[in-house]
């Protein structure tokens, strides 16, 4: 064989290697495929073409591998049984940045499964090799290596902190700042990840300065990016007064309430989290928002949204209004109340929605005779208790409907919006609407004549009670009163 016929048979060699390692890396990019793919033990003979002698080869065998690994925790965990991960991270700091990407894209395949895969990256070394790729001067290499940190930062509190460990914050904090808006992206989306897990991390992210950071880019025409950028500081934000008062001191507030009319339904959603959660913690914080111009901008949002979206502002509502009587009757002056009504009655989403409604509605009712009028004035008790009564309603529907009426019931003194709940409440509802009466008969005698015409004496004369109950003694009480 001349040294000419040798390099022919080398290079079709060569030629066949590339073939096929891009023929299965195109292939690995459909879904469909892996079930096919698995069979025919791709996996095992892209393993060894990840150690070719050939860049390239070496590059699109590792990128197979990973599609293929990101479709399949089966073939995930078979990577990791096979130690092909000390090999990736080991190689990471040796090869070029085409590499880097491959490898990175395994990494972050096998961690997105599960928490255990997530952890068995981790214990092979990767995040100190990832810190030399965040180090690097390619935006590309970086924004790989990010997606690895948040797909281990997510899953649980002890890998967000190994990540923390690992120093990445200050790294992802100056990866935020970049011009490249997908780096920017994911450095944003990997410090939310870490942050959701608990004040001792959100802490340390918020300590970086990434909160004033944040604040600059909520006005931003990326879209992405915005979704990312609420996420973050709602997580920052959820964990503690203090991360709260952070988040209001950065002056998110009133820009955040444009966003609550942005075309894309995810950024909306995510700023009205962001309103609730920090709502949630104190009336001052609650009132703070509130004079920021938060009331109409939420009632109209729950208005121009439906299902899950309007969820968060549903229960902003309730917080706000649960803190003190000023600010119940701030969501009341706003038309709070019509527009959770509305939604109680026409909520097609799944009972949660709806479930949500009535506890703020509670919430709103359950301060002073006042607040219970308005409240029972858009007709809400009727539906509570048929929600309550209803066996098509969840538990927690139940639940949350019958605590509703009694927070309402308890300081209703209104008869004409009590009268309908005599014909069909249970005892144990129908006992607070008895002593609501109770209440007032004494001291109103046009409430007294009111009483026996309108057919409501009629109605508890025909309650029957258990002897000694509470019931009985309120219906004795009433007998006496119009005797």
């Amino acid at each position: 064989m001349t040294q000419r016929q040798l390099l022919q048979v080398l290079e079709e060699y060569l030629k066949g290697r590339m073939h096929f390692v891009q023929t299965m890396s195109e292939l690995a990019s459909r879904g469909q495929n892996m079930k096919m793919l698995k069979n025919a033990n791709v996996m095992a003979l892209l393993q060894p073409l990840m150690l070719d002698v050939d860049p390239s080869v070496q590059q699109i065998a590792t990128q197979a591998l990973g599609r293929l690994v990101g479709h399949s925790e089966e073939m995930a965990k078979e990577l990791v049984q096979g130690e092909v991960l000390p090999q990736i991270v080991n190689s990471l700091p040796k090869h070029n940045n085409y590499y880097k990407k491959a490898a990175t894209l395994v990494l972050r395949s096998v961690a997105k499964h599960s928490a255990t895969l997530a952890k068995a990256v981790v214990d092979c070394g990767t995040l100190d090799s990832l810190m030399i790729c965040l180090d690097e001067f390619d935006p590309g290499v970086k924004e790989s290596a990010i997606w690895v940190l948040c797909h281990v930062a997510r899953h649980n509190e002890d890998l967000a902190q190994a990540v923390v460990d690992a120093g990445a914050v200050p790294f992802l904090v100056l990866s935020m700042q970049e011009p490249e808006i997908a780096l920017r992206r994911v450095a944003v989306s990997a410090l939310s990840d870490i942050s959701k897990h608990s004040m001792e991390l959100a802490h340390i992210v918020a300590e970086t300065g990434t909160i004033a950071i944040l604040a600059q880019m909520i006005l931003n025409p990326d879209t992405k990016l915005k979704r990312q950028v609420f996420s973050v500081l709602s997580q920052i934000g959820k964990h503690s007064v203090d991360l709260a008062e952070l988040v209001v001191e950065a002056e998110v507030f009133p820009t955040v309430f444009i966003c609550l009319q942005d075309p894309d339904e995810v950024v909306r959603k995510n700023v009205a989290i962001l309103v609730c959660e920090i709502a949630k913690h104190t009336s001052e914080l609650s009132q703070l928002i509130v004079n920021a111009g938060a009331l109409p901008a939420l009632v109209d949002f729950i208005g121009e949204n439906e299902g899950s979206v309007r969820l968060p502002a549903v229960m902003a509502l309730g917080y706000i209004a649960a803190h003190a009587e000023t600010l119940a009757t701030a969501v009341i002056m706003s038309l709070g109340i019509p527009q959770l009504t509305q939604v109680l009655s026409n909520e097609a989403e799944e009972n949660y929605v709806r479930a949500a409604t009535a506890w703020s509605l509670g919430q709103i009712g359950g301060h002073s005779s006042e607040h219970a009028v308005a409240v029972a004035g858009e007709n809400v008790l009727p539906k509570l208790l048929q929600i309550y009564t209803s066996p098509d309603s969840s538990d927690d529907f139940q639940n949350k409907a019958k605590n509703a009426l009694k927070n309402i019931l308890q300081k209703c003194v209104h008869l004409p919006a009590l009268e309908p709940l005599l014909r069909d409440s249970p005892q144990n509802i129908l006992k607070h609407v008895v002593i609501q009466y109770s209440k007032v008969l004494p001291h109103d005698s046009m409430a007294r004549r009111t009483f026996v015409k309108s057919g409501a004496l009629q109605r508890i004369q025909e309650i029957k009670t258990a002897p000694g109950s509470e019931l009985l003694e309120t219906h004795k009480h009433d007998q006496e009163l119009l005797s």
